[in-house]
């Protein structure tokens, strides 16, 4: 079995991802069957194929946050060790070089990652790129739109995830 990696904070999100689909998103979608069923002859109804396929859809994500919920290993963060390399949860200070601009990033597990709020995926091509990495290392990444150039100038444990 594979494992999903999460903090705390990131398995209770998780978990009222699923419940909000089981409490409100599914009953919603429920009534909504219930309402096209009331309009007659189902093989001309395309209310209820469109409810119909709504709710196949809400079922299918409900079974996978159940099955991402039955993978999560909460990360211990006071056994990631000390802040000399780049690992899930760290928080980089970058310096892209080609364009002469710091940037930086968090280092979550996939599930998290949010580029708007600068947290990357350890499974993105800059996270990979990144992992394993110490203070003044350069490191070659290659991007959709072409190779970046980062050094690395800090690295401090994330907090809060």
């Amino acid at each position: 079995m594979s494992y999903i990696y999460l903090t705390k904070t990131g398995a209770e999100k998780l978990k009222q991802q699923l419940e909000h689909l089981l409490k409100v998103i599914r009953p919603e979608a429920t009534d909504q069957l219930a309402k096209a069923r009331e309009h007659g002859d189902l093989s001309e109804n395309a209310e209820f194929d469109a409810a119909r396929d709504n709710m196949a859809k809400i079922d299918k994500e409900i079974l996978d946050v159940q099955a991402k919920l039955a993978q999560v290993q909460i990360i211990d963060e006071s056994e990631l060790g000390d802040n000399s390399k780049i690992r899930i949860l760290s928080q980089v200070k970058l310096l892209d070089v080609k364009r002469e601009k710091e940037v930086v990033y968090t280092l979550v597990d996939p599930l998290q990652a949010d580029p708007v709020k600068k947290l990357i995926s350890v499974e993105s091509p800059v996270g990979k790129g990144l992992l394993g990495k110490s203070v003044d290392d350069l490191v070659e990444v290659e991007v959709p739109v072409g190779t970046l150039s980062l050094k690395v100038l800090q690295i401090e444990r994330a907090e809060g995830l």
